[in-house]
C-alpha cells in the first residue's frame, strides 16, 4: 500500500498547489500579499477560520480527551477552540475602525501602548506560531508512519514544500482560497471516517475494560484549563488578525467568525465522540493510547488511506496559514518593504521548523509554556479597547501575569523554584492553577493601575471608545 499512500499524499498536495497558484493576484503589492485587504466575504472567512484553526491535533487530542476525561472536558476543548473566533468578531470591528490600514496585532498594540509592549507581544505571537507550525509538521510525520510504510520525512517535506510554493507566490489570498477547498474536503473526509468507524461492526470481545471518567470537578477543571489556554494562545495567532483586515466589511467578519466557530465546535465534538466510542467499545487503544487510530487500523487499509488524506488536508490548511502569518508579522515588525523580502522571510523561517519536525520530538511542553505566556498578556492587550487603559498599566499587567503564573506552584511547593517548575508543566500535563493565576493577577493589576490614572495618556482622540 505504500505506493497508494504516496500517490494519495502527492495528489492531495498537487491539488492544493494548483488551487493556491491560481489564487494569485496579478500585480498584487506587499499589502495585498500580507492582508488581502477588504476582499473576503463571510463564507470565505468562515471556512478559512475552520480550516486554518483545525490541524492534525484534532486527530489526537479530542479523541483522547473524550476517551479518558469525558464529554465535559471535550466540550471545554471545543468551546476553547471556537471562542477566539467570536472574540475576533467583537474585537475586529473596533480594531478596523481604529486602524483601517493595520496589518498585525503588533500594529494595534503599538497604537495603544508603544514599542516596548509591541516587541513583547510580537515575540509571544511568533513563539506560539512557531510551536504550532513545528507541532503540525511533526504530527503529519508521525501519522504517516502510523498509517503507512512511508518514512516521516516524505510527508514533512511534502507538506512544507507544497504549502511554501503557493504561500510565497500568492500570500494570504492563496491561503484563504486553499482553506475553502480544504475545509470542504475536511468536512467530507470527517463524515466518511466517522461513519465508517461508528457504523462499522461492533467489538464483540472487548480487549480492555472501558476507562472510568474522573469525577465531575476534575472534568470541569480540565475543561476550564483548555478554554483558557486555547483561547489566550489563539488571540496571538497572527493568521486570525490578518483576516480582520481581509474581511470585506465588519458584517462579513462577524458572520464569518460565527460560521467558523460553529463548524469548529461540531468538528471537534465529532472527532472527540469517536474517541469516546473507541474507549467505551473496549477497543485496544495502544500505548500511548490513540483512540481514533486504533479504530482506523481495525477498519482496514482503505480507511487508513482516507485518514492519511484527511491528515494531510488538516496539516496543510494550518501550515499555509502559519507560514503567511509569521512572515506577515516579521515583515511588519522588521519593516520589510518589498514583496520579494516578504517571500524570502517565509522561506527562511521554515528551514529551522522543518529541521526540528524531522527529529520527531514532542513539542507539547513548549506548546503549553507558549500558551501560558500568552495567557499572561491577553487581558492587558484586550483592555487596549478601553480608553482609560495606559501603556504602564499594560506593561505592569503583563508582568503581573507572569508572576501570577508562578504563584500557585510557589504556594503549593513552598519555593520559588517549585513555582517556576510547576509553570513549565513537567510531564507535559496542562494544569489549571498557572493559567488561572496568570489571568487573575494580570487583570487585577491592569485595572488597578489604569483606574489609578498612574502613567495615563489620554488616547481618546482616535481611540476606540
Amino acid at each position: 500500500m505504500s505506493l497508494a499512500h504516496l500517490g494519495a499524499l502527492g495528489a492531495a498536495l498537487l491539488v492544493f498547489v494548483l488551487v493556491g497558484l491560481r489564487a494569485r493576484s496579478a500585480g498584487g503589492d506587499l499589502d495585498d500579499f500580507l492582508t488581502a485587504r477588504n476582499t473576503q466575504g463571510a463564507s470565505a472567512l468562515g471556512l478559512s477560520f475552520l480550516a486554518s484553526g483545525l490541524g492534525a491535533w484534532i486527530l489526537f487530542a479530542p479523541p483522547e480527551i473524550g476517551a479518558f476525561v469525558g464529554p465535559v472536558a471535550l466540550a471545554g476543548y471545543a468551546i476553547g477552540a471556537a471562542l477566539p473566533f467570536l472574540v475576533f468578531a467583537w474585537v475586529g470591528s473596533r480594531v478596523r475602525a481604529r486602524l483601517p490600514r493595520g496589518r498585525s496585532i503588533g500594529d494595534f498594540v503599538a497604537s495603544r501602548f508603544g514599542s516596548s509592549m509591541r516587541v513583547w507581544v510580537a515575540a509571544l505571537s511568533v513563539l506560539y506560531m512557531l510551536c504550532f507550525l513545528t507541532a503540525e509538521l511533526t504530527a503529519i510525520g508521525g501519522i504517516t508512519t502510523l498509517l503507512s510504510d512511508l518514512p516521516a520525512w516524505v510527508a514533512v517535506l511534502g507538506v512544507a514544500g507544497a504549502t511554501l510554493i503557493y504561500t510565497t507566490a500568492g500570500g494570504l489570498r492563496a491561503s484563504i482560497i486553499t482553506d475553502r477547498w480544504q475545509a470542504w474536503l475536511l468536512i467530507a473526509l470527517l463524515l466518511i471516517v466517522g461513519a465508517a468507524l461508528l457504523l462499522g461492526p461492533p467489538v464483540t470481545q472487548p480487549a480492555t475494560p472501558p476507562p472510568q471518567f474522573p469525577p465531575l470537578p476534575v472534568g470541569l477543571s480540565v475543561a476550564l484549563t483548555l478554554v483558557i489556554a486555547v483561547t489566550a494562545a489563539n488571540l496571538f495567532h497572527q493568521g486570525y488578525w490578518q483576516r480582520i483586515w481581509a474581511a470585506r466589511d465588519e458584517r462579513a467578519l462577524g458572520r464569518g467568525a460565527w460560521l467558523g466557530a460553529i463548524t469548529t465546535v461540531l468538528a471537534i465534538a465529532a472527532v472527540g465522540a469517536i474517541g469516546l466510542y473507541a474507549a467505551q467499545s473496549g477497543t485496544a487503544l495502544g500505548s500511548p493510547p490513540l483512540p481514533l487510530f486504533a479504530l482506523v487500523r481495525e477498519a482496514g487499509p482503505w480507511l487508513s488511506l482516507v485518514t492519511l488524506v484527511l491528515a494531510v488536508a488538516l496539516v496543510a490548511s494550518s501550515v499555509d496559514t502559519l507560514q503567511n502569518a509569521i512572515a506577515s508579522l516579521v515583515a511588519t515588525e522588521t519593516g520589510a518593504t518589498t514583496l520579494v523580502r516578504a517571500r524570502w522571510i517565509t522561506v527562511f523561517l521554515m528551514l529551522p521548523v522543518i529541521l526540528i519536525a524531522l527529529q520527531g520530538i514532542s513539542v507539547l511542553r513548549l506548546f503549553l509554556i507558549a500558551d501560558l505566556l500568552c495567557a499572561t498578556a491577553v487581558v492587558p492587550v484586550l483592555l487596549g479597547l478601553w480608553h482609560r487603559m495606559s501603556a504602564r498599566a499594560a506593561v505592569m499587567g503583563a508582568i503581573a501575569g507572569v508572576v501570577g503564573a508562578v504563584v500557585p506552584g510557589w504556594i503549593t511547593s513552598g519555593s520559588l523554584a517549585g513555582g517556576i517548575l510547576a509553570a513549565s508543566f513537567p510531564g507535559s500535563i496542562p494544569t489549571l492553577p498557572p493559567f488561572l493565576g496568570a489571568l487573575l493577577l494580570s487583570t487585577l493589576v491592569s485595572l488597578a493601575v489604569a483606574l489609578s490614572g498612574w502613567g495615563h495618556r489620554d488616547l481618546r482622540d482616535g481611540a476606540i471608545e
